[in-house]
């Protein structure tokens, strides 16, 4: 009876609701809106575009999308340059058609995580004409300074824009300079105004308020700026690294980022996510391109809670020249320097970069995929990365990305620019890759679309998209959820990941690629974790093994560039014989 009792009382406690993790070992599919899908025929991607391919996501499996800006927007920087953070921007639909595309995910179980642009608006927002007058509270809204000695041409500091020349623009209106770190078009919000904080806060709840689980934070490090105590600005030292004085390579950025306010700021909204985080837990992802230590304190400060830093060092430090060894050393790089109780996540690829084919070459698109997916935490998608799609070949005169344009060199455009990875999504053989039936896109579609594409990958036998599918489907097992990790590089190009499950009910599993041009047989006997006889549960489109075909540890062999994943082959007894356990006490206690 008093067995009976314990394992009822266990029962109760695990139906009992509480917050759902579901972040924590999540594939969070990265949607740049504009160039998703296109429903009304204008070149450009928008919000019932991607209500439209819902099935799509929730077929591949992912468990969120993160959609690039939607916001308002006069689109100097494509979304990045906000007019009012709580309006649609026209050329992606209305605010009903993003309520339409909330109840839709809900109703798949695809959850909605938004990006989040704290750094700049527009310089047409309101607010900053608000600021221009100096009305109110919005008289500090933003950075505003006095030319050098009064001087209406001379900047108050040496700083230079992400998108080079000056970060100060005399504005004609207030007669002070303003900072833009990035584009002309997007002047710098002044976190420094307690008005200014709440402001941004209450943009969160809106969106929070409307069901979104999420948000990935843009240019988080750059929000705050040293001030001298006169309230000038201080100059920032050269780098040494370029003679080119309009590069922002130029300097050396001490006062224009990574300042210790930012974090307080960050642990402040992660109170603000912590309001609606009754029923689910929300998921806050910064992104900040600097020192790994500097990244990690975003995940808190061991009394308040943070968010999620991307993985840079994944993205940025690995490439199609990277060996296996390079690969654990840049994994453990991440996992060792994480606080406890912190989450993992793991980036190939986003819209400010070459798309991961490219980078890593096509070969390697399935060994990327994979590991990605079976490593501890989240996974981070971007759109296309799933078939292989590469670079577009973008012509200067189809050339909108203001980083590139700012150059003004029509022959070395293409090394700042970030369109080629921002062209129009596969999704057939058809005209615009059936992306748009209109007479044009907003950015050519690359020229292999006939041939990668999602209705192509789906029919094929193999497929990047097919290999994707079934790692996905691995993603949310025991051993892949909370399992143990073991890396081992065999060789140079030789990688095996192992996931194991604390629990023998549950299946271990097993990560496998070649990275080499040869074909190698590899024992993997002596690799802790993996069992007996292994059955491929997923097969990448060089290899020759097929999914449910069964090996021997001591003897796998890999084709060239040939990424596989595997489960224990032997089915599993231990579940079975619990629940038989349970309904004989059961029967014992009814007698």
């Amino acid at each position: 009876m008093w067995v009976f009792t314990l394992l009822l009382v266990a029962a109760t406690a695990a139906s009992v609701s509480c917050q759902d993790m579901w972040w924590k070992s999540a594939v969070v599919y990265q949607i740049y809106p504009r160039s998703f899908m296109d429903s009304n025929g204008d070149g450009i991607g928008d919000l019932n575009g991607i209500k439209m391919k819902l099935p799509y996501l929730k077929e591949l499996g992912v468990d969120a999308i993160w959609l690039s800006p939607i916001y308002q927007s006069p689109m100097k920087d494509f979304g990045y340059d906000i007019t009012n953070y709580t309006a649609i921007a026209d050329e992606y639909g209305t605010m009903d058609d993003f309520d339409a595309l909330m109840a839709e995910a809900k109703r798949l179980g695809v959850r909605i995580v938004l990006d989040y642009v704290p750094n700049h608006t527009s310089p047409e927002s309101t607010w900053f004409k608000l600021s221009q007058n100096r009305t109110g509270k919005y008289t500090d809204y933003y950075v505003w300074a006095d030319g050098k000695n009064n001087d209406s041409t001379t900047p108050p500091s040496n700083w230079i824009s992400v998108f080079r020349n000056s970060a100060w623009q005399y504005d004609d209106t207030r007669k002070q300079f303003y900072l833009h770190q990035f584009v002309i078009g997007q002047p710098d919000l002044n976190y420094r105004s307690s008005y200014l904080r709440e402001e941004m806060k209450e943009v969160l709840r809106f969106w929070l308020s409307k069901g979104v689980s999420g948000f990935r934070v843009d240019a988080v490090n750059m929000m705050y700026e040293v001030v001298n105590a006169d309230g000038t600005y201080p100059d920032e030292p050269l780098s040494g690294n370029t003679n080119d004085t309009a590069s922002y390579d130029y300097l050396n950025h001490l006062y224009t980022k990574d300042q210790n306010d930012t974090y307080t700021v960050v642990y402040d909204w992660r109170d603000v996510l912590e309001e609606f985080g009754k029923d689910e837990s929300k998921i806050m992802m910064t992104e900040a391109y600097t020192d790994i230590d500097l990244m990690m304190r975003y995940y808190g400060n061991g009394v308040r809670n943070g968010s999620m830093p991307f993985n840079f060092i994944f993205l940025g430090e690995l490439s199609g020249t990277s060996t296996a060894r390079n690969m654990t050393t840049v994994i453990d790089k991440w996992i060792d320097k994480m606080p406890a109780n912190t989450v993992a996540n793991w980036v190939n690829g986003n819209h400010d970069n070459s798309r991961m084919a490219t980078r890593h070459g096509v070969n390697r698109v399935d060994a990327m995929n994979m590991l990605a997916l079976i490593l501890p935490g989240v996974t981070i998608t971007y759109q296309g990365e799933e078939l292989g799609m590469t670079d577009g070949n973008i012509s200067w005169a189809d050339t909108v990305d203001p980083q590139a344009c700012n150059t003004l060199d029509p022959v070395n455009y293409w090394k700042s620019s970030r369109d080629p990875a921002r062209t129009p999504f596969h999704w057939d053989a058809t005209k615009n890759a059936g992306f748009s039936n209109g007479s044009s896109t907003w950015l050519p579609v690359a020229s292999n679309y006939q041939t990668v594409n999602v209705a192509v990958e789906k029919a094929a036998a193999r497929s990047h998209y097919k290999f994707y599918k079934d790692v996905v489907a691995l993603k949310h097992t025991a051993a892949v959820t909370s399992g143990s990790l073991g890396k081992t590089a065999l060789s140079d190009n030789v990688l095996v990941v192992t996931r194991v499950p604390s629990s023998a009910s549950e299946k271990t599993v097993v990560g496998i690629m070649n990275l080499g041009s040869s074909s190698e047989t590899v024992d993997l006997s002596k690799v802790a974790g993996v069992p007996q006889t292994l059955k491929v549960v997923a097969s990448g489109v060089a290899c020759t093994l097929n999914n449910d075909d069964t090996v021997q540890r001591n003897s796998v062999t890999l084709p060239p560039y040939c990424a596989m994943t595997f489960q224990n082959a032997a089915a599993t007894i231990v579940a079975p014989f619990l629940l038989l356990i349970f309904t004989s006490l059961i029967q014992l206690w009814r007698q």
